[in-house]
């Protein structure tokens, strides 16, 4: 469980800086809302556009190497670099694949875990709250 003073919940923390946000200045209340809501999808935000950079930037990486790579005067070594540095972006490529799974596990356990709470409130709920009489019936607590 998260046990952090500002997450994306309804803590006292979040709805008194919310309120003070309000009082300073609208925007920054309305932003605070706006993560108090929806700031649990944040992290995935985060992944996708970080991923997004990476990529874009890696290929430029690449791009400007392999274009503006010196070359040694050496073909044996010039072929051997560039067959380890496209064994290395393999591996990363793989890397990156794992962590993408990973995620999606994570993420997965999660869902289910706020699935095994929301059953269990349910039936807890459901035991607590006295039963209403239907139509035509009286009611008898016994």
């Amino acid at each position: 469980m998260t046990k952090a003073l500002i997450r994306p919940a309804w803590t006292p923390a979040t709805i008194a800086l919310m309120v003070i946000g309000f009082m300073v200045f609208w925007p920054l209340g309305l932003a605070m809302l706006a993560y108090i809501i929806w700031g649990d999808r944040l992290d995935a935000f985060k992944g996708d556009v970080n991923r997004a950079t990476d990529g874009f930037f890696s290929s430029c990486r690449k791009a400007s190497y392999r274009a503006g790579a010196p070359r040694t005067g050496n073909v044996a070594f010039d072929e051997w670099r560039t067959k380890e540095l496209d064994r290395l972006n393999e591996e990363r490529r793989k890397l990156d694949e794992a962590r993408d799974d990973f995620e999606e596990y994570a993420r997965e356990l999660r869902r289910a875990k706020d699935q095994e709470e929301f059953d269990r409130f349910m039936a807890n709920r459901s035991r607590n709250t006295p039963q209403k009489p239907q139509d035509g019936e009286i009611f008898n607590p016994a």
